[in-house]
């Protein structure tokens, strides 16, 4: 048996930001709470789970391996609406706020 271990791999990670209704952000930041997780890793893992168990997604991303990819820059979405409140709290604010207390 080896005295040091082997680092752990490094895994990169992306930021988003999505918006959900009231009920969906409760429900999340309370299922974390039970599995003593956060929502950012309850978000990460259910999607896992959905991308897995989808076989007509899996079927079509197999498909687009063979096709390059289209930036943002050449199929822009369409703008939100004017009336979006600019000061929307983001989903997984407190998730740094919490990790820089521990």
């Amino acid at each position: 048996m080896p005295v040091l271990k082997a680092p752990p791999k490094f895994v990169r990670n992306a930021t988003i930001q999505v918006r959900v209704e009231e009920e969906i952000d409760s429900k999340l930041r309370k299922y974390a709470e039970f599995i003593g997780s956060t929502p950012a890793f309850v978000v990460a893992e259910s999607l896992k789970l959905v991308f897995n168990k989808d076989a007509e997604f899996r079927e079509w991303l197999a498909h687009q391996a063979d096709q390059p990819e289209v930036s943002q820059t050449e199929n822009p979405t369409s703008p939100e609406p004017a009336h979006t409140k600019p000061s929307t709290r983001a989903l997984f604010e407190d998730v740094t706020h919490r990790a820089v207390i521990k």
